[in-house]
């Protein structure tokens, strides 16, 4: 699904750039152009980057079974 129409940015672009090292919103729009044309679309991608974010943590913090 397009979340930034403008820039042609979905939301696998911002999970990928996530998993890719972008910690922050703001690295998520440097690295895909998200939100940078009319700005419709910030509050979306904004969500989708702070859970994106949020499902990695959980992930790295699952205990590991010996």
């Amino acid at each position: 699904m397009f979340v930034c129409i403008c820039q042609a940015v979905s939301d696998q672009d911002i999970r990928r750039a996530v998993a890719g090292g972008a910690r922050s919103f703001e690295d998520v729009q440097t690295h895909t152009g998200c939100t940078t044309c009319c700005g419709c679309c910030e509050a979306e991608a904004r969500e989708l980057v702070q859970t994106t974010l949020e499902s990695e943590r959980r992930v790295v913090a699952l205990p590991v079974a010996a």
